[in-house]
Order: C-alpha cells, then sequence, then structure tokens
C-alpha cells in the first residue's frame, strides 16, 4: 500500500467485538496505525501519544485507528488500562496486516522473526492513501501525524 492507493477496505473486530470497516469511515479522515503488540513500551507510548492528541485529531474531521494481531480480549485490557479513547482492531489472522505490506522480516537482539513492522497510514476521505510513515519511532510520531492531517 503506497501513496496514491484506494486503501484496502477490511472488515475486523474492534475491541468491543463489533465489525469494522475501513469503509465506515468514509466522509473522515483516517489515521491508521498498526503496532506490534499491546502492553509493550513502544506501543503504549506510542497510544498514549495518539490519545494525547485525539481532541485534535477529531477537530480535524480525523478518526484514529490503531491495529495490531493482539486477541480483542487483549484490545480490551490495552484500551481500559491506559482509558484510549480511539479505535482497536483486532487482526489475529493477518489479514489487514498483510495487506497494507507490514508483516514484516524483523531482527532483534540478533534474531530474525516475522512480525509488524511499526506503520501508520494516512488516508483521506475519500479512501486515498495521501502519507505513510515507514519503520516508525514512537517518540514526536503523533505529533508529525497530526501536523499532516491539518496540512490536508
Amino acid at each position: 500500500m503506497n501513496i496514491g492507493d484506494k486503501a484496502y477496505n477490511f472488515q475486523l473486530l474492534d475491541k468491543d467485538g463489533k465489525t469494522v470497516q475501513l469503509s465506515d469511515f468514509l466522509g473522515k479522515k483516517v489515521v491508521l496505525y498498526f503496532y506490534p503488540k499491546d502492553n509493550t513500551p513502544g506501543c503504549t507510548r506510542e497510544a498514549q501519544d495518539f490519545k494525547r492528541l485525539f481532541d485534535e485529531f477529531a477537530g480535524n474531521n480525523t478518526v484514529v485507528i490503531g491495529i495490531s494481531k493482539d486477541s480483542v480480549q487483549s484490545h480490551v485490557n490495552f484500551a481500559t488500562k491506559y482509558d484510549l479513547p480511539f479505535v482497536l482492531l483486532s487482526d489475529p489472522d493477518l489479514v489487514a496486516i498483510k495487506a497494507y505490506d507490514v508483516w514484516q522480516q524483523k531482527t532483534m537482539c540478533g534474531r530474525t522473526s516475522m512480525g509488524v513492522v511499526r506503520t501508520t497510514f494516512v488516508i483521506d476521505e475519500h479512501g486515498i492513501v495521501v502519507n505513510k510513515y515507514d519503520k516508525v519511532k514512537v517518540d514526536g510520531h503523533a505529533d508529525k501525524v497530526l501536523q499532516c492531517v491539518c496540512s490536508l
């Protein structure tokens, strides 16, 4: 999935067990961020940064959606623990994760494995990818994404 592409219209369960499709948000901008795992230090900081800026995103007609391969129950626990106000979607079958090409080989501590590479897509009101952030470094990321959204 690259800039200029029509965003893949996935269908996944949210933390409340409801089915959510990307097309549900046509007419709004979408910040779609993929992250490796609930309740890990980097993913928690990233989620808290999006939470801190949540009202500013909402004021810019923008929905924030986080996706990982964690279970619905894991998302419930994560969202409750940190009072996360945005959508978290569970993708245990890697449907959206693979469609957005964020399931990649990673190396950590000398070991190689497949996993979710932290990536964010900004999607416009018509469902077109207008920006993509690869191999995201958490610190300052949500602020950069907000600047992008405000410039659209």
